[in-house]
């Protein structure tokens, strides 16, 4: 062989093992990178005026290998379910709708079944992981799948899910769409690029960066179509992370929170008091989806914890079995401490309340541990006087309705402010 030649295939094979160690993940240091940046972000946010002094950032939580998914033929890497601190959503302001219409976390729906309350022209399955709570709808297509019952909503409500975006069928993340939809057809598919008779699309495309899309099909709506993306890296989705996404409809107004953020605000999303939304679906791409919940009006927490003595609030989160308060109740928490910061002389008892789903007494331990947990954090992140607040757990004893449905079981799941 010329001596050239060698020469050349030496320096080519010592580029390719370059360029393969370069490709080497480590999965360390990708956690500790993420970890960086999430303390970072969150330290260079704004605070309210509560808090006079920087809280210490806790470590994230997980750094252990995650186990697969079981989805019955394949298998998928779940992820870590790190929680932020509650002084991460300072400036949250999404207060999610008072009464309960659609809720689903497909607890009802047994392993690699198709979901009971939705319908599809292509496919999906319920899943389970070791590393979150509860079932997943997940689904790896190009298709559609919407809820099956048209819904009934009025000017003012909120649709809030979980999702986490997974590999599709090219073997990478796949992005998806979550659409909004007044539809055509109330027992079918309504196709097309901008199906129905309006719609909201929220997307999150392959490379993880976000968008939307308004549009009203009719000779009056045809020019009031809105389009955008959200730019900035830190605003991109990521692969097997779980993401909270909460839409806020007000009449003409659209707004879209991403975890602790408002991405998304659109003063004139809808101008035509025509456009009545009755359908949400998820298509085009790869994710798991859960704990979809829709519910309309937002509560006057002034007027009923003031005047009828009573405030019954739903926009206090826990993961299931478990009594710490989630970030994302920050702007329900922030509304109550108002209301007893301008009436010093008020004292509230706060009582938890859970569904029937498991034994009486755990159920019953833990609505007291939730009401100790919310009382916790008014008086730790709001510097309300421990002495005002007294806390009960009442377990299942006191439904508001059956338990008989996912929507029914949201709605005993709550917590109650009473006056004393």
């Amino acid at each position: 062989m010329n001596p050239v030649t060698c020469i050349g295939l030496a320096v080519c094979l010592l580029m390719t093992t370059s360029n393969a160690k370069s490709q080497i993940i480590n999965p360390k240091k990708i956690l500790e990178r993420k970890a960086n940046k999430a303390i970072e972000k969150k330290t260079e946010q704004a605070v309210d005026s509560l808090f006079d002094k920087k809280e210490k950032q806790e470590p994230q939580e997980g750094t252990k290998e995650p186990a697969p998914v079981k989805t019955g033929n394949a298998e998928q890497k779940p992820v870590q379910d790190t929680v932020p601190s509650l002084l991460a959503y300072s400036k949250f302001d999404f207060v999610p709708g008072e009464k309960v219409i659609f809720f689903d976390d497909f607890r009802q729906d047994n392993i690699g079944d198709f979901p009971a309350l939705w319908n599809t022209n292509g496919s999906a399955e319920i899943v389970t992981t070791n590393l979150l709570p509860g079932h997943w709808m997940k689904f790896v297509s190009r298709e559609a799948i919407w809820t099956d019952e048209l819904l009934k909503l009025p000017d003012n409500y909120t649709v809030e899910f979980d999702i986490i975006p997974i590999k599709g069928e090219e073997g990478r993340m796949a992005g998806y769409d979550f659409r909004l939809l007044q539809s055509i057809n109330p027992k079918s598919y309504d196709h097309g690029a901008v199906p129905g008779k309006a719609g909201f699309l929220f997307s999150c495309e392959y490379f993880g960066r976000t968008g939307y899309r308004t549009y009203i099909n009719s000779d009056e709506g045809a020019d009031l179509g809105l389009s955008g993306t959200k730019e900035g890296q830190q605003y991109y989705q990521e692969e097997n992370k779980k993401y909270h996404i909460a839409v806020w409809v007000q009449k003409a107004r659209i707004r879209l929170y991403q975890d602790e953020q408002k991405i998304f605000d659109l003063p004139k999303a809808f101008p035509l008091t025509t456009v009545k939304m009755d359908r949400i679906r998820f298509e085009e791409g790869a994710a798991m989806v859960s704990n979809i919940r829709i519910a309309i009006g937002n509560p006057d927490m002034r007027s009923k914890l003031l005047t009828e003595g009573k405030l019954v609030s739903y926009g206090i989160y826990f993961d299931v079995n478990k009594d710490m308060v989630k970030p994302a109740s920050y702007a329900t928490l922030k509304e109550i401490a108002a209301v007893l910061t301008e009436n010093p002389a008020v004292k509230i008892k706060i009582v938890g309340h859970t569904d029937a789903d498991g034994a009486d007494a755990a159920n019953l331990d833990l609505s007291k541990r939730r009401a100790a947990s919310v009382k916790n954090e008014l008086v730790k992140s709001f510097a309300i006087d421990a002495s005002r607040i007294e806390t009960e757990g009442k377990g299942e004893t006191q439904p508001v309705t059956a338990n008989d449905t996912p929507s029914n079981k949201a709605l005993n799941r709550r917590v109650e402010f009473i006056k004393l």
